[in-house]
């Protein structure tokens, strides 16, 4: 069966829009265009109604009350506002954050502000395998320690972070836990109840809804969790965040976190043993292959690879009908090797030429073969073009 090129695997970038949400959103764009907090007519009723039946589906996914649901622009604004929200609203009871050093930048930019506004951010170091330690959490906690930070699932190498078990640490302390779950909401089942988290935020451009919406979830009991708006005028979202809502994004968020939590079982499989399949095929062919992060605790969409004697832009060149990426999207401009890597102990010329695949909801098991055969293809010529590249052995993955 033949392929349609170029074949699409950044999903950790973005994902495609699917039809039915597209359908979904459809009428808000024409007949149904209230603005929802127009109360006077029954064009802003439809509208208001619309907004709070895609909280609820929204809600739904993450076990939340839908009154706990704060609409965003994106998950960039989602953790912001969880950051330095919460940092402003609880500047009284002390000024200390924990996260650690591979957080998204909307994490680790809003901390560096902090710092400049008199806070102590304290940056956990990860292990190999790109895990935070629990106890290194534990032993980080201090008085003054407001708020810990920790994203679910991390957006290069895909490796999910012990949330559960954080989340009883901080909850023991009395200190409120955030939790950037944007790559692991509609992928793998959240529970911000199970998991004691108290802010979470969310994109719906990552789980096949549009772009430019996200939002923050913010614990109402056990604690009311309390934080300041960084945006004024008008009231919206409780205070919490101003600005007329968007209304059509907002159907097809609410859309797409419906069909993520009733297909995700069996999609999760399926993109597991795609992902296994690419995975092997690269690996089985090719020596000096490193995978990065760990493999027992990951998305199951994400393989990170690095392949010894070879420059990844120059990989990227050579499968220029198969979309990847050296690394975040965010980031993608920078010329410095993946923060991220780094972290996890991998030397700089090993994180050059790493990619990242992305696999997604149509994606196709002949696409998986064709790319796999595109990169072994081009890593043996680029290694070709370096006689004196001589591969390393695999660094062990877990």
């Amino acid at each position: 069966m033949a392929v349609k090129l170029p074949i699409y695997m950044d999903h950790q970038a973005t994902t495609p829009l699917d039809p039915r949400v597209l359908d979904a959103m459809l009428p808000y764009f024409t007949e149904k265009f209230g603005n929802a907090a127009s109360r006077n007519h029954e064009f802003g009723w439809k509208a208001e109604e619309a907004v709070e039946n895609a909280r609820a589906q929204i809600a739904r996914l993450i076990n939340a009350s839908p009154k706990e649901i704060i609409f965003t622009s994106g998950a960039t604004e989602s953790d912001n506002l969880a950051l330095k929200g919460a940092a402003d609203a609880y500047r009284d009871k002390g000024a200390h954050i924990i996260t650690q050093v591979t957080e998204h930048r909307a994490v680790l930019d809003s901390s560096k502000r902090l710092e400049k506004s008199s806070f102590a951010v304290t940056y956990l170091p990860v292990d190999a395998d790109g895990r935070v330690q629990p106890d290194d959490i534990r032993r980080a906690i201090t008085p003054a320690t407001i708020l810990i930070s920790i994203m679910y699932a991390n957006n290069e190498i895909g490796v999910l972070q012990p949330i559960e078990e954080i989340g009883k640490i901080a909850k023991g302390h009395g200190v409120l836990f955030h939790v950037d779950a944007v790559q692991a909401a509609g992928t793998i089942p959240l529970d911000v109840q199970r998991d004691g988290i108290d802010l979470l935020s969310l994109s719906a451009h990552k789980i096949y809804g549009p772009k430019g919406i996200g939002a923050l979830y913010v614990r109402r009991k056990d604690p009311r969790v309390q934080i300041s708006a960084m945006m004024d005028g008008g009231g919206h979202e409780r205070g919490l965040r101003s600005g007329t809502l968007n209304v059509p994004g907002i159907v097809g968020f609410g859309k797409a976190c419906e069909i993520c939590r009733i297909e995700m079982p069996q999609e999760n499989e399926r993109l597991r043993a795609l992902r296994d399949r690419l995975k092997d095929a690269i690996t089985s062919r090719l020596e000096g292959v490193s995978v990065h992060g760990s493999i027992a605790h990951r998305l199951p969409h994400n393989l990170n690879i690095g392949f010894t004697g070879v420059e990844g832009e120059a990989l990227l060149m050579g499968i220029s009908d198969v979309a990847v990426s050296t690394g975040s999207a965010c980031t993608s401009a920078h010329i410095e090797p993946s923060y991220v890597l780094k972290a996890l102990g991998v030397d700089d010329d090993l994180a050059h030429s790493s990619i990242r695949f992305g696999l997604g909801r149509f994606n196709t098991a002949e696409e998986v073969d064709y790319v796999a055969g595109r990169v072994v293809e081009t890593v043996q010529r680029l290694r070709e073009l370096s006689p004196l590249c001589e591969p390393a052995k695999p660094r062990s993955i877990s």
